[in-house]
């Protein structure tokens, strides 16, 4: 279905941070907006690559090697197998670009791990 989408809408419709909502999908990948705070888990996703795109705030990517800081208006692309972990000393929004396949916490299964089912 061709409708537009209104991503400051869309945000205001949930508070959970660490929480994924699918907005859309083309050609096997997911949109989804999240809001985040705080320190996540350290994974990887073997077969998948992701990208995060800050709306909001500011969003550090912590990377095995190094820091990456990212302000609104930036956008970083993880690798497939490369080990990060997001962290937002203050509330961040982002939009992410990932295929159907992805587990939010990669291998790591614990309470921050969302089923895609639960994102819609």
């Amino acid at each position: 279905m061709n409708k537009k989408v209104n991503l400051k809408e869309k945000l205001t419709l949930f508070n959970e941070y660490w929480s994924p909502r699918i907005i859309g999908r083309l050609n096997g990948q997911m949109v989804k907006l999240a809001k985040l705070k705080g320190e996540f888990v350290w994974h990887s996703h073997e077969q998948e690559d992701e990208l995060f795109y800050v709306l909001k705030g500011q969003l550090k990517m912590e990377l095995r090697d190094r820091t990456e800081i990212l302000n609104e208006g930036d956008m970083f692309i993880v690798q497939r197998g490369l080990e990060h972990r997001p962290v937002a000393e203050e509330e961040v929004h982002i939009m992410l670009f990932e295929p159907d396949t992805t587990v939010n916490t990669g291998a790591v299964i614990n309470e921050l791990t969302v089923d895609a089912k639960e994102m819609e």
